[in-house]
């Protein structure tokens, strides 16, 4: 199969797009060389098997494969790719709940606003301000990797614990206001929730709260001020996702995601020359030999929302926090939670990166969330922790 002049040739003759139908319910199929992880540290590429019907339709020059299928059944692979299978139930049910509460809202905002509005960009001569949200996957309700949710078909198995978990919470999901929650998760927020607007466009939701990831309701540190980010990033105070029992964590990470060894604090270190070479490649704009990495804005909880860049040939502000992530690493770094400090070594300048966190931090805490379920606490209580002012309804049986 090959894309030919915008259209798809198959067997001689070309389509607008192609539909496979499965015949019986136990029918799957297999796509070679799926590529996962996708821009993060750990991508690599797979053969996945799926069930439902497969679409194929034309991107550019490109054939995109859509896989179609009932949402419980999405929603059973979703939280065996998300997380291990044998995690304990209350934290299955509970991204059960939150997984279908993401999805619903993707498809419900998609049918309101249309296709236009998803893509944000903002550039003059001092500042690069973008985000991403759904600009990647306009023509289907949502992608299979990290920029939604991990949705690899069937390729992992789903065990009796993840189909009681769906089952059990079938059609529940989290509500506000008499509207479904853009329940957003992230790995570990290292120990401070983050407000929506700091990632994505400006505006914040009731639901999605700044707040220690404790159960006591501990005072939060003033961290959009820089002292204090130095200071709480460079500790390690108590949090649920500060955690370093496998037992635990090996019920969130998947084989793939245990290749890093350290997330709640981490450090990541680049010579002057390896910086200035990654950010020209990754930002496609040639600062020169950088001087400086200036913070400029931070979030409540740490997490910077612009960077200023400070080359030999130009200097920029740019995020936000994804857009800093995505320019700083051969990948993505682990968050945008950092301080950055200089050290003058004899072999040259060096930029050492302190770090917390994984993810954006907004909404569920995975890693916090399963303490939570390993400490007795129910599925209801957990999303309440990370949702708070939320009501799980029922929406269908």
């Amino acid at each position: 199969m090959i894309c030919e002049q915008g259209k798809i040739l198959w067997n001689g003759s070309f389509y607008e797009e192609l539909i496979f139908e499965s015949v019986a319910e136990a029918d799957s199929f297999v796509l070679h060389d799926v590529i996962i992880g996708k821009q993060f540290h750990w991508e690599r590429k797979e053969d996945q098997r799926f069930i439902g019907s497969l679409k194929f339709i034309v991107e550019g020059d490109e054939v995109t494969a859509i896989n179609e299928l009932p949402v419980e059944a999405y929603l059973q692979s979703v939280i065996s790719s998300e997380m291990s299978a044998d995690a304990s139930s209350e934290l299955l049910k509970a991204h059960a709940v939150i997984s279908r509460s993401w999805l619903l809202y993707q498809m419900r905002k998609s049918k309101v606003v249309g296709s236009s509005v998803h893509s944000s960009f903002i550039q003059n001569k001092e500042e690069l301000i973008r985000w991403q949200d759904r600009e990647d996957h306009l023509h289907f309700d949502v992608c299979a990797d990290d920029h939604c949710q991990r949705y690899q078909g069937v390729t992992r198995i789903s065990t009796p614990q993840v189909i009681e978990a769906v089952s059990a919470t079938c059609g529940e999901v989290l509500m506000y206001d008499d509207e479904i929650c853009d329940a957003r998760f992230s790995k570990s927020c290292g120990g401070v929730l983050e407000q929506f607007s700091t990632c994505w466009e400006d505006e914040d939701y009731p639901y999605l709260q700044v707040k220690r990831d404790t159960a006591d309701k501990e005072p939060i540190p003033d961290l959009t001020k820089e002292d204090e980010a130095r200071k709480w990033i460079s500790s390690s105070p108590d949090s649920f996702c500060n955690t370093s029992d496998k037992r635990v964590l090996r019920q969130v990470l998947n084989n793939y995601d245990q290749e890093t060894n350290h997330f709640y604090r981490w450090v990541v270190t680049y010579s002057q020359l390896e910086l200035s070479e990654l950010v020209k490649n990754r930002s496609l704009t040639d600062y020169g030999i950088i001087s400086d990495l200036i913070p400029i804005q931070r979030g409540p909880s740490g997490r910077l929302i612009k960077l200023e860049i400070v080359g030999s040939k130009k200097k920029c502000i740019i995020g936000k926090e994804l857009e800093i992530r995505h320019t700083l690493s051969a990948s993505h770094l682990y968050s945008s939670a950092f301080f950055v400090e200089k050290e003058q070594r004899v072999d040259g300048l060096y930029f050492i990166l302190h770090g917390a966190g994984w993810g954006h931090g907004v909404g569920l805490c995975q890693i916090g969330a399963a303490v939570m379920g390993e400490k007795g606490y129910t599925y209801d209580a957990i999303l309440y922790h990370y949702y708070p002012h939320a009501q799980i309804s029922k929406l269908y049986k």
